[in-house]
């Protein structure tokens, strides 16, 4: 026989609902992992007292009673198991795997029994139903009546709130039945009352989740919070877990505990209790118990007096009376030195911890992930900056995280650490300055294909393809500044749609900028990089030559309408991924083949740019020549229209001023100085060579006198 019987997908019942999980029964006993919070109960093969096979909603179920009163249920088995289940309780835990069904005759009239944990309603010896006094909230007596309340489950579509027992009246003296029902039930029941002083009393501590300032009370089997508004009672057996992380600036900590079920506020449930602390802020403690009842209680754990910081003490309070392990960072250092990781979870801004067997994020809201619960995570470029990447997580049940803005310094720590713990990555998301990091283990994850450098490259091929080239200068600008000047080959590369263009445009501006003062001339030579690369991106030449492709582009676009035929319906990206894998898994002899034909097309395009080069700059010079011949010319005349306009202004006053002397000077005074401004004049009109009006019958007698 087996030392082991494992079961998938069997469901324990807890307070109402049905948690799924994984059992495991083997010699030591029994272990149940619950498969949402990965909480895990394990029950010694010492402490079994009973088994009960029966059938049930799901099938048929298991229910195994300890030797202190606790009931643990199990159902989802089928028909078929009884037999090896009934095998192996024998074989190693000395129980019969009793048969016991439940009654359904329907009647509502019985008997109460109390066995542990247990209440039973049975009729005749067969049980109706059963109750865990754990999920008991409140009992409450009338006349005749005992009621008993629920805690509500909010994991289970309908809740069991309240349930009536009429009890009748006996005819025995100085014993009430209803009393003593009620005593069973409280005796049991999880019903919190501070009844009694406190342990200790911490107070004024900052909380972060709920958000406020409160004092806890430290009870025996429950925490108290005592706010300003709201007061919560938490037992102790719904925390799951403790963390106690630094924060980055360590100068603070938070001490984070794990509820489950979550305490409420309205319609508000939550999950983890966070409380932040100075680590400069001390505190003396003193329990009020005496020192026997401490050392009794904790065995040697906690004492009467303690001093120390206030969130050593919390800390080491809560692991006492909780009995759980403190779960802190592990060898995990980013960047700047850290143990942590700030980044940005939905619209906060918080810090993601990677633990030894999960990743936290304090603090709005905080999210725990197990490793055990992770599908793959996933390596991608930041959407508003290169100068950041996401980092996303997608758990087996299909609910995804994405944890932004992580500065791209600390991408060589996190995929070395989720490297290590071999999670399954699906994409490392490759970039520039990552490209180290994902050499250096690019075959520690063989089986994983890199589709997000394919996706981008396929993309960016079909938006050329449709756009008819268009789309070139319209890319991503970089942040780098670009000098034009210098002959680069990636620079050409990127801005080759219309080099001859931008030289020649080039030129021309130095012409013009020889017209300008010395202090403007300056201030375009500074901007004119950023104006010749508007010019270039502008400028397109719809002739010059097309930059040739690369071995598995020129692959793809052979390959492309196979891939569609042999995978109809296939999307765009979908068709990327999968040409992608199909090149990556290709023979290295097949890929040279495709690099040679991607050698030859790139010393076709290099000598096609050298003739298209030389017969732009030919076509670019002859057309500089014939501007400045033009410009020549239009220098010409405006020049004979000004001094045209010069000479005509100046005959015009001079016949003026000629007229007004003829109006009062005498004959005598005339005839000189006539004559010698009619030689004047004859002398300007012949330099300009414009004809002057005849003179006058007096001028000419006067001339010859």
């Amino acid at each position: 026989m087996a030392d082991t019987l494992e079961f998938n997908e069997i469901y324990q019942e807890v307070k109402g609902s049905m948690n799924d999980g994984r059992l495991r029964l083997s010699r030591q006993g029994v272990i149940f992992k619950n498969s949402k919070t990965g909480k895990v109960d394990n029950i010694q093969a010492s402490e079994l007292a009973e088994g009960v096979w029966r059938r049930v909603a799901l099938g048929h179920g298991l229910k195994l009673l300890t030797k202190n009163g606790h009931v643990y249920k199990y159902d989802g088995f089928r028909e078929s198991e009884f037999d090896k289940l009934s095998d192996f309780f024998k074989a190693h835990y000395r129980l019969e795997l009793a048969e016991k069904d439940l009654c359904v005759k329907g009647w509502n009239w019985g008997t109460v029994r109390f066995g542990g944990q247990l209440l039973s309603f049975d009729i005749g010896e067969q049980p109706v139903f059963e109750i865990p006094l754990s999920n008991v909230s409140q009992c409450t007596t009338g006349k005749n009546e005992v009621t008993l309340e629920f805690h509500q489950n909010d994991d289970a579509e309908v809740s069991l709130m309240e349930v009536r027992f009429y009890v009748p009246p006996t005819q025995e003296d100085g014993v009430d039945p209803v009393e003593a029902f009620a005593q069973n039930v409280l005796s049991k029941a999880d019903v919190i009352q501070a009844t009694g002083d406190a342990i200790c009393i911490f107070r004024e501590l900052q909380c972060l989740t709920p958000r406020g300032r409160y004092d806890i009370r430290i009870y025996p089997t429950f925490l108290h919070l005592h706010g300003k508004t709201f007061d919560y009672k938490i037992p102790y057996t719904t925390v799951l877990r403790l963390f106690l992380l630094p924060h980055k600036d360590q100068r603070q900590m938070f001490f984070v505990i794990s509820l489950d079920p979550p305490i409420k506020q309205g319609q508000t449930r939550y999950h983890f209790l966070i409380l932040l602390f100075s680590k400069d802020e001390d505190i003396s403690l003193t329990l009020n118990m005496n020192e026997e009842e401490v050392e009794k209680r904790f065995e040697g754990r906690l004492t009467k007096n303690m001093s120390g910081s206030l969130y050593e003490m919390v800390s080491r309070v809560m692991k006492a009376l909780v009995n759980r392990k403190i779960t802190v960072p592990g060898n995990f250092q980013g960047h700047s030195g850290a143990q942590c990781i700030t980044c940005s979870y939905k619209a906060s801004s918080g810090l993601l911890y990677p633990l030894e067997r999960g990743f936290i994020y304090v603090h709005k809201p905080p999210v725990h992930i197990r490793f055990d619960e992770i599908s793959f995570v996933n390596f991608a470029r930041g959407t508003t900056t290169t100068r950041s990447f996401d980092f996303e997580i997608e758990t087996k049940q299909g609910t995804q995280y994405t944890f932004s803005s992580i500065e791209r310094e600390e991408y060589g720590k996190l995929f070395d650490f989720v490297n290590a713990k071999k999670l399954n990555i699906k994409n490392r998301g490759l970039k520039e300055g990552m490209k180290q990091s994902y050499d250096e283990y690019a075959d520690s994850d063989e089986d994983q294909h890199d589709a997000y450098l394919e996706r981008m490259k396929e993309e960016g091929k079909i938006r050329e393809e449709n756009a008819n080239d268009s789309s070139d200068g319209s890319g991503e600008e970089t942040d780098e500044s670009f000098n034009p000047g210098e002959e680069d080959d990636d620079v050409a590369e990127e801005f080759d749609s219309n080099a001859s263009a931008s030289s020649s445009s080039g030129d021309g501006d130095s012409d013009r900028d020889e017209k300008k003062p010395a202090k403007k001339a300056k201030i375009v030579k500074d901007r004119k990089p950023r104006k010749k690369q508007v010019e270039s991106k502008k400028g397109k030449d719809p002739n010059a030559p097309k930059r040739p492709m690369s071995a598995y582009m020129l692959w793809l676009n052979a390959n492309r309408e196979k891939i569609k035929s042999d995978h109809p319906g296939i999307s765009i990206t979908d068709l990327s991924k999968k040409a992608g894998e199909l090149w990556k898994a290709m023979s290295k002899e097949k890929k040279e083949e495709w690099d040679r034909k991607a050698e030859d097309a790139r010393r076709d395009y290099e000598k096609a740019m050298k003739e298209y080069s030389v017969g732009s700059k030919s076509e670019s010079a002859k057309t500089e020549r014939s501007k400045k011949k033009k410009k020549k010319q239009e220098k010409q005349m405006k020049g004979k229209v000004e001094k045209k306009g010069a000479a005509s202004k100046s005959l015009s006053s001079k016949s003026s001023s000629k007229n007004m002397s003829e109006s009062f000077k005498s004959k005598e005074f005339v005839s000189s100085d006539e004559s010698s401004s009619g030689d004047n004049k004859k002398e300007d009109s012949e330099e300009e060579g414009v004809a002057s009006p005849p003179p006058s019958s007096e001028e000419s007698a006067s001339g010859s006198d």
